[in-house]
């Protein structure tokens, strides 16, 4: 099992709450008890798609995802949601949360304008430090994610590092740090001991 005893000490003197589940069927089931009869958006996120949660709570709470539904629409619902839901590009266990964004929602979305925030992250996306993390950001998880996008960018073809294009195609735009929760906003991150996401 993955030792996440330094980081959950790291987040919770940032400020967040934290939680730890052994699987991600596990975290979803939890999620899907407690949210309930609430407006939810969600950020693009593949961590999220593999816990199937959309499907999960869908059932019961209105909801606004742009992987889901008409994109542009959805983006903006998403802003104004009770409860947000998102992961992370890579999770510092000195408790910086990273993220990179093209058009920039998902990372908006977690900085203002919900009643909570929701990080779910998966084990593999965590690094022993911030600059580590912000490497792992721009050299593993956004060439993966061009690629699976089929984006006309460098890093693309081989997703195997960060060529700083100045592509039309290029996916990141906003690299966003989270060194605390907003402080208009209580934000829960949910360390799952499973590899997810990109």
């Amino acid at each position: 099992m993955t030792d996440f005893s330094k980081v959950e000490k790291n987040l919770l003197a940032r400020g967040y709450s934290v939680r730890i589940f052994a699987t991600g069927a596990e975290a979803a089931a939890a999620l899907d008890k407690e949210l309930d009869g609430c407006s939810i958006g969600i950020g693009g996120s593949a961590t999220v798609k593999a816990l199937g949660l959309y499907e999960l709570l869908e059932k019961h709470n209105e909801m606004a995802w742009h992987w889901t539904q008409e994109p542009n629409d959805a983006r903006f619902r998403a802003m104004t949601t009770d409860v947000y839901l998102c992961s992370a590009n890579a999770l510092a266990e000195t408790g910086e949360i990273v993220n990179m964004d093209g058009n920039c929602n998902r990372v908006a979305g977690t900085l203002f304008g919900h009643k909570k925030v929701y990080f779910l992250i998966g084990r593999n996306k965590l690094t022993p430090s911030y600059e580590e993390a912000v490497w792992r950001v721009r050299n593993v998880a956004s060439p993966k994610r061009a690629q699976q996008m089929n984006a006309k960018t460098p890093c693309a073809l081989k997703a195997d590092r960060c060529y700083d294009c100045k592509s039309p195609g290029r996916i990141c735009r906003g690299l966003v740090t989270l060194l605390g929760p907003s402080m208009a906003m209580e934000t829960e991150v949910i360390l799952i001991d499973e590899d997810l996401g990109l």
